[in-house]
């Protein structure tokens, strides 16, 4: 059966077919690294294999983990990360600019079709483009670096279908969320997810985003969505006009019947995942009024232009609770500059909120305010694992930044629907 994911595979190594567990070897279209997965990393082994980067215009490092460099360390993996781009002549650094899984889209490195890697497990993200990108480690990414090829085993795709209309302050972090409860961490090991239905087709690209982002919680190698109008017109908005011969991939739609999961959105609550894993998400009834002490929107997943409007929307004139800090890390600079000038950031501030870089900060355990033992955190990111953003035994609950606004306000866990703001999530 031709799924988008063979498709994409076969153009990429050269094959007019694909057969599930077929080995194969495939040139890359882009690789990206960042500066806690690149240089530092990479130079060591392309130094043994004697080895330059094959095609400077193919990469891209974001300096995005050790930003602010406030350290000694971080200031020499900087130096390091600038000396190799500087001296390779990479066309396509970002520094201190935002999180590379935005980035990409934004400054128009993604479309349809593409076969890419990334040094970073969350290189999914690029999948609701319609392109197929995943994560490699240092070794691996070292041999893209050095011959322009990884080899792969052609996945199965599982196909999640989702129907019907979102209630109003659900979204899709809830969306995924449901499924890491449903499949588990590792339920979709080895597999691509490819996510379809009415309920995708509505969603605006920021939201598809963090859908096929969190495929990486259910283990899967990617997730993708089939592009369509909606796709295209965002690609248009970013400088990058794809021709007609280029939009076959739209047509790739796989039906099946084996690994096919149906889902209906109209019945959808807001969900929470309790600590310590993405795969404890149950609905937010079942933790309503689990008092916090810090709200925190960031990361790629959950700080994007659409999430920060969402997120303001609930705060409108309102105050976060006593005893609660709310940390608000906008996922580029280009777009907390958009946030800026639509008075969104203001509404942050003027409700109490401490604005971070934009980076990958405490979501990675990074920066000055990593979690203490004592705090309890509900939060907008990926993952909530014991001792991933701070003390080990701090609390991390995983939500939307709808929920997270919603409880920086109340002071716990606070369903978003009991506000009278409706905030369509597209």
């Amino acid at each position: 059966m031709v799924t988008l994911a063979k498709k994409i595979i076969a153009h990429a190594s050269g094959k007019e077919q694909l057969a599930t567990g077929d080995i194969v070897m495939a040139s890359v279209d882009l690789a990206m690294v960042h500066d806690s997965s690149g240089p530092r990393r990479l130079v060591p082994k392309l130094q043994e294999l004697g080895m330059s980067p094959w095609d400077s215009n193919k990469i891209v490092v974001v300096s995005d983990h050790f930003v602010p460099a406030d350290t000694e360390s971080a200031q020499m993996i900087q130096k390091i990360t600038k000396s190799w781009v500087r001296d390779h002549d990479i066309s396509h650094y970002y520094d201190s600019e935002g999180i590379c899984h935005v980035l990409l889209p934004e400054r128009g490195h993604i479309k349809p079709g593409m076969f890419c890697v990334g040094g970073d497990s969350h290189s999914p993200t690029a999948g609701a483009f319609g392109a197929y990108m995943f994560g490699v480690g240092a070794t691996d990414m070292a041999g893209v670096m050095a011959t322009g090829e990884t080899w792969l085993t052609v996945p199965e795709t599982i196909l999640i279908e989702w129907q019907g209309v979102l209630q109003p302050n659900v979204c899709a972090k809830d969306m995924i969320l449901k499924l890491c409860a449903d499949f588990g961490i590792a339920g979709a090991a080895d597999h691509v997810v490819q996510f379809t239905g009415s309920t995708i087709s509505s969603l605006g690209m920021q939201e598809r985003m963090t859908l096929t982002n969190m495929t990486a919680e259910l283990g899967a190698q990617t997730g993708i969505i089939a592009p369509d109008e909606v796709t295209y017109n965002y690609l248009a908005s970013v400088g990058l006009d794809i021709p007609l011969p280029e939009q076959h991939w739209s047509i790739a739609t796989c039906e099946q019947e084996k690994n096919h999961y149906r889902y209906n959105a109209s019945a959808l609550s807001p969900q929470v995942a309790l600590p310590h894993s993405p795969a404890n998400a149950t609905d937010i009834s079942s933790c309503e009024n689990t008092e916090i002490t810090v709200a925190y929107i960031g990361a790629c997943t959950g700080a994007k232009l659409t999430d920060l409007k969402a997120a303001a929307q609930i705060l409108r004139g309102q105050k976060v609770a006593q005893g609660v800090k709310l940390l608000v890390a906008p996922a580029s600079r280009k777009e907390q500059a958009e946030a800026e000038q639509e008075g969104i950031m203001q509404i942050f501030r003027d409700a109490g909120a401490t604005i971070l870089p934009n980076a990958c900060g405490i979501c990675a355990g990074y920066g000055n305010n990593r979690l203490e033992n004592h705090e309890v955190c509900i939060s907008s990111t990926a993952r909530n694992f014991k001792g991933r953003m701070g003390g080990p035994d701090a609390q991390v609950y995983l939500s939307s930044p709808l929920t997270v606004a919603s409880s920086a306000i109340a002071g716990k866990i606070y369903d978003p629907r009991h506000f009278d703001k409706v905030v369509s999530h597209g």
